[in-house]
């Protein structure tokens, strides 16, 4: 998934679009949990911030998205509350929470 020039983007494991929208038409919130749950063009997707170990592997070219997104974004606390979500999750909350923050700076209904 990319957030780029106020289009939000998912593509598949071989390449193939998702979807591809105006960030202003999405819509979700952040559940205590730290699950994102998006909207977009009435299907709901819930993003978990981690891969499970069912999931396939991401391709070389999703692994390059990412890295390039992250690298713009700051790198979770590493002490206090976060710190635990660092450590026994995988930064999971983390990712979610920062998704969500870029998505509404984006223009999407986020909460």
């Amino acid at each position: 998934m990319t957030l780029d020039q106020g289009w939000l983007r998912a593509r598949d494991r071989a390449g193939a679009d998702l979807f591809a929208v105006p960030a202003g038409q999405v819509s979700g919130r952040l559940t205590r949990l730290g699950t994102l749950l998006l909207t977009v063009q009435g299907t709901r997707y819930a993003l978990v911030g981690r891969g499970s170990d069912i999931s396939p592997d991401p391709s070389p070219q999703q692994r390059r998205e990412c890295a390039d997104f992250w690298a713009r974004r700051p790198a979770p606390a590493a002490e206090g509350p976060g710190f635990l979500d660092m450590v026994f999750n995988g930064a999971a909350a983390w990712n979610t929470r920062t998704w969500r923050d870029a998505l509404a700076a984006g223009g999407a209904a986020v909460r």
